[in-house]
C-alpha cells in the first residue's frame, strides 16, 4: 500500500494538469469527428481511465488523439453518408465499428502482437504523421473562416437536382426489393415520387452539400466558395486562440496555453460577440450506455466494417505503442506492449459503449503529465476523474465555447503533429535512386508515397503499400550489401573477436573500456534492439570502441537510433571511438553532422590495433 501511494503527490498533479490540457482537444477532436464534442469527451474520461488501469504504460494519459480522429471522421461521414445523413440512425453502426475495433486491440495484445510495432519504418510513421496534420490543417479551414457548407443557400440550392435523383433512386431500390417490376408500370414509382416533399429535397441536398465539402479534396474545392464569404467574426477567433496559444509558451509553461486560449476567447466571444457561433451543447449528467449498438444492428451489419475496425485497430496500436516508447526514453523504464494493447482496447470498446471516440495514447498529454511529476497509473485515473468532474459540473459552461476557438485549437495540432525531423531530412538523405539525371532518396519516395496517399486518399491503405514499399526497397538495399560484403577482406586476427568485450585495464574489476562489434546492417528492423545497448554498457567505463566493419549499411531509423546513443553516452562523459566505419553509415553520419559534431574525425580508426594503441598513450585509465 505504501509504494502505491509513494507517487501520489506527483501522481495528483500529473493527472490534473493532463486533464486540464485534454479538456480542450477532446472537445476539439469530437467536433471535427462529425459527433460532437460530447464523443470527444467522453472517449477521454472512459479511455483514459481504463487504458491507465489495464495498460502496460503507467504514465500513458490516453484519449482522442489527431491520427486516430482523422481516421474515425473518415467512417463517421462514410456511415452518416449511408444513413441519409441521419447521425442518430447512424450512431449505432459507427459506435459498433468502434467497439469491433476495441475488441480487435484486445485480440492483437492476447496474441502477442504489440512487439512487432517496432518494426514499421520511420519514413512510412513521418509520411503518416505530416499526412495528419495536413489532413488537419485543410479540413479546418473552412471552419476557421466560418464556412459551413450545409448552411451555404447556394450550394444546396445546386444540389436539389442531384438530391431528387438520389430519393428517387432510393424508390426505385425498394421496387425491386418488393419485387415490382417498374419498367412495366411506373405508376407506382409516379405515385412514390409525387409524395416526396420539399423538406425531404431540401435535407437530402443538405446531406450532398456536406459530403461534396468534405475531406481534403472537398474542403480545396469549396475553398474559393468560403474565401468569398467569409465571417470575420468567426475569423477572428479562431486566429485569436492560434495567436494566445503560441504567444502565451513565451510567457509561461506553467499553465498551459491551450487552456488559456480557450477561457480566454469563450470569455471574449459570450461578453463581446453576440452573434458568434457556439459548439453543440453538451449535455449533462453522467453518460448513458448506448444499447443501441446490440439492439438495433446485427453481426451481418457489421459484416462490410470488419476491415475497417481492424484499420482503426491498428492505427491506435502504432499510436499508442510509440508514444509508450516516447514515455520509455523519458522514464528509463519499459512498457509492456502486449499489455498495453489490451488495455487500450478495453477503454476503446467501454468508451464506444457510451458513444466516445475511439483514441490511443496521446504524447503530448502523457510527456505532460511525466514532467509534472506523474509516475504510476494514477495518475491517468486522475485525469479521466478531472475531465468526468467537469462534464458534471460545467457541462453548459462548455456549452458556450465559440466553435472557432476549437477550431483554432486544432489548427495548432496540426501544426505540432506534423513530423519536421523527417521533412528537414529530405535534402540531406543519400540519392540512391535515379530518375533520368535527377536523384532522390528511396527513403524519401516512401515518406512523400505515404503522405500524398493518406492526405488525397486513403490513410490505411497509404500505410499498407509504404510497408510493402520500404519492405521492397530494403530487400533490394540489403541483397546488394551481401553481395558487397562477399569481397571485403577477413577480420584481422588479432585484436578482440568477441561481438561485445569489457576491458580492466588495471586489473582492479573496474571496467575502463567496453567494446562492441555491431554485426550487419542497422535498419528499422534492428534499431530497437541496437538501442538497448546503452543499458548494457557499464557505468564505470570510460571509453568505448564501436568495431563496424560489418555493418555496411545503416537506414534513417538507424541513423537516428544510433545518434540517440552516441548523445547519451557523451552525456555521461564517456569518450566513444569508431573502428573500420565504412562508406554509406559514414556518408549518412556526415550528412545529419554526427560526423563530427558528435564523433570528431580523430576518433575514427580503419585498424583497430592502431585504435588501441591510440587510446593507450591519450588516456590515463584508473
Amino acid at each position: 500500500m505504501k509504494n502505491i501511494f509513494k507517487h501520489l503527490r506527483g501522481d495528483i498533479f500529473g493527472g490534473i494538469t493532463a486533464g486540464i490540457i485534454a479538456l480542450p482537444l477532446a472537445l476539439a477532436f469530437g467536433v471535427s469527428s462529425g459527433l460532437g464534442p460530447t464523443a470527444g469527451l467522453y472517449g477521454a474520461i472512459f479511455l483514459s481511465f481504463f487504458a491507465a488501469i489495464l495498460g502496460g504504460t503507467n504514465t500513458q494519459i490516453s484519449g482522442p488523439t489527431a491520427p486516430m480522429t482523422a481516421l474515425s471522421m473518415v467512417i463517421i461521414a462514410t456511415l452518416i453518408a449511408s444513413n441519409d445523413g441521419d447521425v442518430g440512425k447512424a450512431l449505432p453502426i459507427i459506435l459498433a465499428v468502434f467497439m469491433l475495433a476495441g475488441l480487435m486491440q484486445i485480440g492483437l495484445g492476447f496474441m502477442g502482437l504489440g512487439k512487432y510495432i517496432r518494426y514499421i519504418p520511420y519514413p512510412v510513421v513521418s509520411g503518416f504523421m505530416t499526412a495528419i496534420g495536413l489532413i488537419i490543417l485543410t479540413t479546418q479551414t473552412l471552419p476557421v473562416l466560418g464556412y459551413y457548407p450545409g448552411e451555404d443557400t447556394a450550394l444546396v440550392e445546386s444540389f436539389k437536382p442531384k438530391a431528387e435523383a438520389v430519393l428517387l433512386s432510393k424508390i426505385l431500390e425498394e421496387e425491386a426489393g418488393e419485387g415490382l417490376l417498374v419498367l412495366e408500370d411506373f405508376s407506382e414509382t409516379v405515385s412514390r415520387g409525387g409524395k416526396i416533399s420539399g423538406d425531404e429535397i431540401q435535407r437530402e441536398a443538405v446531406v450532398l452539400a456536406s459530403n461534396y465539402a468534405s475531406g481534403v479534396l472537398g474542403s480545396i474545392k469549396v475553398l474559393p466558395i468560403a474565401l468569398n464569404k467569409i465571417n470575420w467574426i468567426e475569423l477572428l477567433l479562431a486566429l485569436g486562440t492560434v495567436l494566445i496559444i503560441y504567444g502565451f509558451k513565451r510567457i509561461t509553461k506553467a499553465v498551459p496555453s491551450t487552456l488559456v486560449a480557450l477561457v480566454v476567447m469563450s470569455a471574449v466571444a459570450v461578453f463581446f460577440v453576440p452573434d458568434y457561433r457556439p459548439i453543440t451543447a453538451i449535455p449533462s449528467g453522467f453518460p448513458l450506455p448506448q444499447w443501441g449498438i446490440f439492439t438495433e444492428i446485427s453481426v451481418l451489419d457489421l459484416t462490410p466494417y470488419i476491415l475497417t475496425s481492424l484499420t482503426l485497430a491498428l492505427l491506435g496500436a502504432i499510436d499508442s505503442l510509440l508514444t509508450s516508447v516516447v514515455a520509455d526514453n523519458m522514464t528509463k523504464t519499459r512498457h509492456l506492449p502486449n499489455k498495453e494493447l489490451i488495455g487500450q482496447g478495453i477503454g476503446n470498446s467501454i468508451s464506444a459503449l457510451f458513444g466516445g471516440l475511439p483514441g490511443a495514447g496521446a504524447t503530448i498529454r502523457t510527456v505532460v503529465n511525466i514532467n509534472s511529476g506523474g509516475v504510476t497509473r494514477i495518475s491517468g485515473m486522475i485525469s479521466s476523474i478531472v475531465l468526468l468532474l467537469i462534464l458534471l459540473l460545467f457541462s453548459s459552461v462548455a456549452s458556450l465555447i465559440p466553435a472557432a476557438a476549437l477550431a483554432g485549437i486544432l489548427v495548432t495540432v496540426g501544426i505540432s503533429v506534423m513530423d519536421y525531423r523527417g521533412l528537414k531530412a529530405i535534402p540531406i538523405l543519400p540519392k540512391d535512386v535515379k530518375i533520368g539525371k535527377f536523384g532522390i532518396s528511396s527513403e524519401v519516395i516512401v515518406m512523400l508515397a505515404v503522405l500524398l496517399l493518406a492526405t488525397f486518399w486513403n490513410l490505411v491503405y497509404a500505410v499498407g503499400i509504404g510497408l510493402v514499399m520500404a519492405s521492397l526497397m530494403f530487400m533490394k538495399k540489403i541483397g546488394d550489401s551481401t553481395s558487397n560484403r562477399s569481397i571485403l577482406k577477413a577480420l584481422p586476427s588479432n585484436g578482440s573477436k568477441d561481438e561485445e568485450e569489457v576491458i580492466d585495464a588495471d586489473g582492479d574489476g573496474i571496467a575502463d573500456i567496453v567494446i562492441k562489434q555491431i554485426m550487419g546492417p542497422l535498419f528499422f528492423g534492428s534499431a530497437d534492439g541496437f538501442q538497448k545497448l546503452a543499458k548494457k554498457i557499464p557505468s564505470s567505463a570510460k571509453i568505448i570502441v564501436l568495431r563496424l566493419e560489418t555493418m555496411d549499411y545503416i537506414d534513417q531509423s538507424g541513423l537516428y537510433a544510433l545518434e540517440e546513443i552516441l548523445v547519451d553516452l557523451s552525456e555521461q562523459g564517456k569518450t566513444i571511438y569508431l573502428v573500420d566505419l565504412q562508406k554509406q553509415p559514414k556518408f549518412m553520419m556526415e550528412r545529419v553532422n554526427m560526423v563530427p559534431k558528435l564523433i570528431p574525425q580523430d576518433n575514427i580508426f580503419k585498424d583497430y590495433n592502431k585504435c588501441f594503441s591510440y587510446i593507450k598513450k591519450n588516456h590515463q585509465l584508473n
